[in-house]
């Protein structure tokens, strides 16, 4: 069979790239060096016209399998990695048959969970990672997806404000469902517990685990995390008539997790005057959807979740309480996000993203203040970050470096 590429790749020195040399002997200048989780298959990364996409080698069926897991998982607004393309009768110089080819797009800014972990880990930063694997876990199940490989190894992780993204890298295994059986989603959750159990004794063999942290205790947290967060968003409540209010409460709480709510079922309790509510959940990302309708940006929640408060904040510091939100909006963005971005230099942009960058300049813009007694002003605060803090942090953009 020919070599065929099939899919929407975008960028035809794709078909270029020597697909008769087993990936793991590609030469030394198609190659960018990036953080790489740990896998069965060999993963490989390339740059063409500015774009850095991974490569995986897997068999064809696999690759075929996977290529149309990871389009359905982005049809659906699932947070996973996006796929380009399957290269498949690939032969070598001998002749001999190599494995097909998956390509995806790299996620700019995301890193495996060992390169977030790469110095000691302090147990705040572990609870952030593991709080953004339980969301990603409820979100697929909501989505009907069995993953069937839950670990930190198959997923990359984007900071977003104070915490983190999660991003499933890893399909092979998965199926999609119109609805996730409940043997299916217990089975994923056992599973996770005993994948994260292995990577936490593995971290702690490397030296890279905080002493104060178990093992065993953090692969628990994962589930309970991951239980406590799914009865929020799926179990009934039942409530007096007259309780409409805690309907609101409810909603407001979903709301705060990043979940949206598209419709509510109410029945009444047989012999009583209490009715039973359960809000049909959507996916998240209330406030991200919020931002990207008012501003163009599209954010992480958190970060979206920081801006808006920001913008909400302007509303009533320059008396718009009662002007049009999207007028606000772009006022917002066009006297204050953009220049506070633009006033970082050109040569240190890369190493965050605008909304991450602007959220921890707020951060520091409120330190500043505690300390000085009186709000310093946005100026002042990104002049102070930018010298005293964003210098020294690493270019997680450009992690990218030729081989």
């Amino acid at each position: 069979m020919p070599l065929q590429l099939t899919g929407a790749p975008g960028d035809p020195d794709l078909i270029r790239l020597p697909w008769d040399v087993p990936l793991e002997q590609w030469p030394a200048h198609h190659l960018v060096s990036l953080p790489r989780g740990i896998s069965r298959h060999v993963v490989r990364f390339v740059r063409l016209s500015g774009r850095v996409y991974a490569i995986k080698e897997i068999s064809e069926y696999y690759a075929k399998r996977e290529y149309r897991l990871l389009w359905d998982l982005n049809r659906l607004d699932t947070p996973s990695v996006e796929p380009v393309a399957v290269v498949t009768g690939r032969t070598g110089a001998d002749g001999e048959p190599l494995d097909s080819a998956l390509i995806t797009r790299h996620l700019q800014f995301s890193l495996p969970y060992r390169a977030v972990m790469s110095g000691t880990v302090r147990p705040e930063t572990l609870n952030r990672l593991l709080d953004a694997l339980a969301v990603l876990l409820v979100r697929l199940h909501l989505s009907g997806f069995y993953w069937g490989d839950c670990s930190l190894s198959n997923v990359l992780f984007r900071r977003d404000a104070g915490s983190f993204a999660a991003y499933l890298v890893d399909a092979e295994t998965g199926e999609l469902h119109p609805m996730i059986s409940e043997g299916q989603r217990l089975y994923d959750i056992d599973l996770a517990h005993t994948n994260i159990f292995g990577e936490m004794l593995d971290l702690e063999a490397g030296g890279l685990l905080h002493p104060s942290v178990d093992p065993e205790e953090v692969a628990g947290s994962v589930c309970s995390r991951y239980h406590t967060l799914w009865s929020e968003l799926t179990s009934d409540e039942i409530i007096d008539e007259v309780d409409w209010h805690m309907i609101d409460q409810r909603i407001r709480r979903l709301n705060s997790l990043g979940f949206d709510v598209a419709e509510m079922m109410v029945r009444r309790k047989s012999g009583t005057g209490r009715l039973i509510v359960r809000p049909k959940v959507v996916d998240a990302g209330h406030h991200q959807r919020r931002l990207l309708r008012l501003t163009g940006l599209d954010v992480e929640e958190n970060q979206a979740r920081r801006l808006l408060n920001d913008l909400d904040s302007f509303r009533v510091s320059y008396g718009l309480r009662y002007e049009e939100e999207a007028i606000v909006a772009h006022r917002w963005l066009m006297e204050i996000f953009h220049p506070a971005v633009e006033a970082v230099p050109r040569e240190l942009r890369r190493k965050l993203e605008p909304a991450q960058l602007f959220h921890e300049v707020l951060d520091h813009r409120w330190y500043l203040s505690e300390a000085a007694g009186n709000d310093v002003g946005l100026p002042a605060a990104v002049e102070s970050y930018v010298k005293n803090i964003l210098v020294f942090k690493p270019d997680e953009k450009a992690l990218i470096v030729e081989d």
